[in-house]
């Protein structure tokens, strides 16, 4: 059923909630785990000139390595492959062209579960992959009381 499995990780301790369901999944399923890290360019697009953007982006690019680097940890145990990758852009449209264009099967990715002001306010990555995805979004709640 599932034979590609697309994990976004932010690298955050909580979201490995969702990446050892991913796991489980994968190994359920035999499946090939592909972890993905978004550099969000909006996160640094709006900074002065003279920031050097290309140092920022190198040290967001760092940051997902080791995010994938965790990914790899958990899945080895289980046996499971990974391939990952690191891109650049708007997270929630990242993903869904990762998903669309990759053949992935399932998307399994973490919710903070934020209601109300904070949602409007934050907007949600996995709200906006839900709602724009053709391919199955498995949420998984991390961080608080998950």
């Amino acid at each position: 059923m599932y034979d590609h499995i697309l994990v976004p990780t932010d690298g955050s301790p909580g979201v490995e909630r969702a990446v050892e369901h991913a796991v489980d999944l994968a190994a359920a399923h035999d499946a090939t785990l592909h972890a993905l890290y978004v550099v969000n360019t909006a996160s640094y697009s709006s900074m002065p000139m003279e920031t050097s953007w290309e140092h920022i982006r190198d040290m967001l690019g760092e940051e997902g390595e080791r995010a994938l680097e965790r990914v790899q940890e958990l899945a080895d145990p289980a046996g499971v492959d990974v391939e990952t990758v690191v891109v650049d852009g708007s997270p929630s449209r990242e993903i869904v062209h990762y998903a669309e264009d990759g053949g992935i099967d399932l998307i399994v990715m973490g919710t903070h579960g934020r209601g109300g002001i904070d949602r409007l306010l934050l907007g949600s990555v996995a709200e906006r992959v839900v709602r724009a995805s053709k391919v199955p979004v498995l949420t998984v709640r991390v961080g608080g009381d998950a």
